[in-house]
């Protein structure tokens, strides 16, 4: 069964955030990823200022719960940060098949701000919101898999 957990964005301060959700919450990230630890190209640049910033991180919050979250590059997207559009709901698929399939379904009538590939970080991966306007990231990860 495919896991569904809050994906969290912030303006630049989510290492900050996350590091009081830590020292509240209890655990140890288990996934920390900087922009700058991304592959850069002509065609993904990340602006200086924001190589330090997250690209992603998970913390672990109940039995079997991940709360994940970024610096969000909204603005950079052509889109505008503002708290309350600041979030998605992960699925974490256990299969290709299945990820295509939630991302399919739920993208219906709605507008898709990536569309599901392979990424650059290795899991293939889209994000949407839906027709009624909740935001969704679909993801498989095939290493989590292995």
């Amino acid at each position: 069964m495919a896991k569904f957990n809050p994906y969290l964005h912030f303006p630049g301060n989510t290492e900050e955030a996350f590091d009081l959700y830590r020292s509240v919450l209890g655990g140890e990230f288990i996934r920390k990823v900087h922009y700058k630890d991304l592959p850069q190209s002509e065609e993904h640049t990340m602006p200086v200022a924001w190589l330090d910033k997250i690209m992603h991180i998970e913390l672990p919050i109940g039995n079997d719960n991940i709360l994940m979250g970024a610096d969000a590059l909204l603005e950079r997207e052509g889109q505008k940060f503002t708290f309350g559009n600041n979030f998605h709901i992960a699925i974490s698929a256990e299969t290709k098949e299945e990820a295509d399939n939630f991302f399919n379904g739920l993208s219906v009538g709605g507008k898709i701000e990536m569309p599901i590939a392979d990424s650059p970080w290795g899991s293939y991966f889209g994000m949407f919101a839906d027709k009624f306007g909740i935001q969704w990231t679909v993801d498989f990860d095939p290493k989590s898999r292995e």
